[in-house]
């Protein structure tokens, strides 16, 4: 895999950018209110649970374990890694205070809190909501997986582990469906731009020797 480009990843990409733009177009056909409120159920103590801690796998710590396993297995990668970690965060981070500047997340918008599920012991953020952080990193993850774990079972497993991980800013009152839709196409971007940069880094080093 000396240059990075699998089939996998471009049917995951094509997986990730055509559920964020579904999410984003209902959004913005509907209403970003309605369609929180339709996804924001409550499922019951199990799912509270479940939910609370299932979203720690798009939490920015998640990239601890990955980056330690680059740096035994996969060395000659860490441009990617390195890449992607990066411009993922700069342009989730860029859009929330640059471009979309405190946007108002679900529990500061909606002003009726009884029609919001919350989780006890959650603590709830204000603003700053989109796009979700914890989807745009879980989507860089998924189709990370896809080019380094080529297997057909990869692409429905990593979805839904992305997809998870999007539901539950939903489901724990953290992000609208909107900002997920968001998250799912700034990892798409971060990602391709970060093989771009680390084939660009392969072929600089063939040039040299």
């Amino acid at each position: 895999m000396n240059h990075l480009e699998t089939n996998y990843l471009k049917t995951g990409s094509l997986i990730s950018i055509v559920a964020g733009i579904l999410l984003i177009t209902i959004s913005l056909v509907i209403g970003k209110v309605p369609v929180f409120l339709f996804f924001n159920l409550n499922l019951g103590g199990f799912a509270d649970v479940f939910f609370e801690y299932i979203t720690y796998l798009g939490d920015g710590l998640i990239w601890i374990p990955i980056a330690l396993f680059f740096i035994w297995k996969q060395r000659q990668y860490l441009v990617l890694l390195i890449s992607t970690i990066s411009i993922s965060t700069l342009l989730a981070q860029g859009i929330k205070n640059y471009v979309f500047t405190a946007e108002p997340r679900p529990t500061t918008l909606i002003t009726d809190r009884s029609l919001i599920h919350t989780v006890s012991g959650v603590e709830l953020h204000g603003f700053y909501s989109f796009p979700s952080g914890h989807t745009t990193t879980a989507t860089c993850l998924f189709l990370l997986a896809c080019l380094f774990i080529p297997k057909k079972w990869i692409l429905p497993i990593g979805f839904i582990y992305a997809l998870v991980v999007g539901y539950s800013r939903v489901y724990l009152a953290q992000h609208f469906p909107l900002d997920v839709g968001g998250g799912f196409i700034i990892g798409t971007i971060s990602l391709w731009l970060s093989v771009y940069l680390q084939n660009s880094y392969n072929q600089g080093l063939k040039q040299l020797d």
